[in-house]
């Protein structure tokens, strides 16, 4: 996948914001990695901030949205792993700085 295409990818999932933390899930580092195939198929392979998180199936509906609106994604598939583990580390600058993070 060419360089240009993840950063419209991810630019698409940054309008997909975390409802409790407030904070976009790219700049949280919940997305580990995006490709999109020859047929349009877009995987994104992403965690969530607990395994608990209620709100993991209404962020995977989200997901799907924000992607459909790119013409190049045919269909989106989520896959939700637990491995690595998220952790603040994995935030951006701007995500530490919004949450009050160091």
């Amino acid at each position: 996948m060419e360089e240009e295409m993840k950063d419209s990818i991810l630019g698409a999932l940054e309008n997909v914001i975390d409802p409790e933390l407030g904070i976009d899930i790219v700049n949280l580092g919940l997305v580990y990695n995006v490709d999109l195939d020859d047929e349009g198929l877009c995987t994104v392979e992403m965690t969530l901030t607990s395994m608990g998180c209620p709100l993991g199936p209404q962020i995977v509906d989200q997901v799907k949205t924000a992607l459909g609106e790119l013409p190049e994604i045919k269909e989106t598939e989520v896959n939700i792993v637990w491995n690595p583990p998220w952790n603040k580390d994995k935030m951006s600058r701007y995500a530490k700085i919004a949450l009050g993070v160091s």
